[in-house]
């Protein structure tokens, strides 16, 4: 798409860094150089003004990544777009059945309502769940990793969804401010929210959360 839209060499291209690498391997393959943004905290996607703030005269595109089943700002980003006389691409994620969405809005619901000591996803906007992810803050009780490993050890999976941004990747450092999306890697965790959990599932990822305690941080 980048190519097909004559983007490459001297061009640069806004992208996410907290995500897949695929994204800026791309923009590199069509000879132009990635150009990381920030995030939105809520919605893990490209924050608007930090995309505005990054564009230069040689900016030639922004490519928008759905993250986590929850869109980007897209109408936004396309009149950012139009200011500026730039392409803006979206990169999405794989739909699941609509039946499949509703069972793991369900699911997503129900941990809402029960997990304590985590700061849960927002759900505005449409969000699908691909993946359900929360926060666990670093602030004097257990953090990310040792909060992970506990929670394993109970019994209940989950993963770091962005182990690294693409901005701290050897062949793609950079020297650049991304405090939420820091913040975002060194926080986030997924839980399990597959449509095929049942309620004892259910009752057990928030039992093995909510034992470990946790202490929230002021809500954004």
């Amino acid at each position: 798409m980048l190519r097909a839209a004559g983007v490459g060499i001297g061009d640069e291209v806004v992208v996410p860094a907290f995500g897949n690498v695929e994204v800026a391997e791309a923009v590199t393959l069509a000879g132009a150089l990635p150009v990381f943004a920030d995030i939105d905290p809520v919605t893990y996607c490209l924050d608007t003004a930090a995309v505005e703030a990054a564009i230069t005269p040689r900016t030639a595109a922004v490519v928008a990544v759905h993250r986590f089943g929850r869109p980007a700002d897209v109408p936004r980003l396309h009149a950012v777009g139009q200011r500026h006389g730039l392409l803006v691409l979206e990169q999405g994620e794989s739909e699941a059945p609509y039946d499949e969405v509703a069972q793991r809005r369900e699911r997503a619901a129900y941990l809402d309502a029960k997990l304590r000591g985590v700061r849960t996803p927002d759900g505005g906007d449409g969000h699908t769940y691909q993946q359900y992810v929360v926060r666990v803050p670093g602030n004097g009780r257990p953090d990310r990793d040792a909060f992970a490993r506990a929670v394993r050890g109970r019994g209940v999976e989950c993963h770091v969804p962005v182990k690294t941004p693409v901005h701290r990747l050897p062949e793609f450092r950079r020297c650049v401010s991304l405090p939420e999306t820091e913040r975002a890697a060194d926080e986030t965790l997924a839980l399990p929210v597959d449509a095929a959990l049942t309620k004892r599932d259910m009752q057990r990822i928030v039992s093995a959360c909510n034992a470990l305690g946790g202490l929230l941080q002021p809500a954004f």
